[in-house]
């Protein structure tokens, strides 16, 4: 698909499950057409949304591969890969046949809380052993550790072959810090719904999102709003998604998201242990404000 333009409305994919947690691949075909159709400007396979660290190997393995042969080259495709053992992660890389994704999101290594220094090896030896550009993926309130301004500034200038971040720390003043004085080629997006629009006003250039699982036409129309400046009408799609920004992460991801869907009638609403669905509040609330916003769409 040529070199990848990290920009626009991606969507962190959700896994459909069926009632006994197996993998439910048709709802996942309908939820990909279902993407497509909406102009989702590229899809992210086996990220966080994905409750990749529920799914086995195999599974994992037969995901991708699903994901890949169903899109058939629609739109690009960023397969999402995370280790806190860089030696291992890196030979993932060099042995993996990554044919047909034309990216990787790869997160901050967690637990271990490297220094500033290690997560700076890291993604040097990542981006050395990876045969498709990298983006990178700072999301402190998982990793337990934060990857500052100096050190993502540091990877995109010294580190070919990165060509950008995902950014999910909350933290505007750093953020703000990165689009300033960034490579031109090098590209922040928004690892946050509810900071798309704010940060995008900055600067930013789109989103990996998960309210785009459900909304990917809606969402995306205010990513393209922001895109060609065009402020007023992108605030006034934000303001129409706020109350659903709170109420998707309150019992964590992708639980509202999926309550969200099973509200439209496209998955069942179910999620692997440890993850549980949301609280019975919250999925009336949830039903409420989808009905909400499908009366105004």
């Amino acid at each position: 698909m040529g070199n990848f333009n990290l920009q626009g409305l991606g969507v962190a994919m959700i896994t459909p499950f069926k009632n006994d947690k197996s993998i439910d691949y048709d709802a996942l075909e309908n939820l990909i057409e279902y993407l497509i159709k909406g102009k989702t400007d590229f899809l992210v396979v086996l990220g966080t949304t994905g409750e990749t660290a529920t799914l086995s190997e195999k599974e994992r393995m037969s995901i991708r591969e699903f994901v890949k042969r169903k899109v058939n080259g629609r739109l690009p495709l960023v397969l999402g890969y995370g280790s806190n053992d860089t030696i291992s992660l890196v030979n993932q890389l060099r042995n993996d046949d990554l044919t047909g994704y034309d990216a990787i999101l790869t997160v901050v290594p967690y637990y271990n809380k490297p220094s500033q220094e290690g997560i700076f090896q890291h993604y040097k030896a990542v981006a050395e052993a990876s045969p498709v550009p990298v983006i990178l993926y700072n999301v402190p309130g998982r990793t337990g550790v934060n990857m500052n301004a100096e050190t993502t500034l540091r990877i995109a200038r010294e580190i070919p072959n990165v060509i950008g971040i995902k950014e999910a720390s909350g933290n505007f003043i750093q953020i703000e810090e990165i689009i300033k004085n960034k490579p031109e080629s090098f590209q922040v997006i928004s690892g946050d719904d509810a900071n798309t629009y704010p940060l995008m006003t900055l600067g930013s250039k789109g989103v990996i999102s998960v309210i785009g699982n459900a909304y990917p036409a809606e969402f995306g129309n205010m990513v393209r709003c922001c895109l060609r400046g065009d402020y007023e009408n992108a605030r006034n799609i934000h303001f129409m998604f706020t109350e659903l920004f709170n109420l998707l992460f309150v019992d964590g991801n992708p639980a509202g998201v999926k309550c969200t869907l099973n509200a439209m009638g496209m998955i069942e609403n179910e999620l692997r242990l440890p993850l549980v669905p949301t609280r019975v509040s919250t999925n009336e609330e949830i039903h409420r404000i989808t009905a909400k916003i499908v009366g105004t769409l």
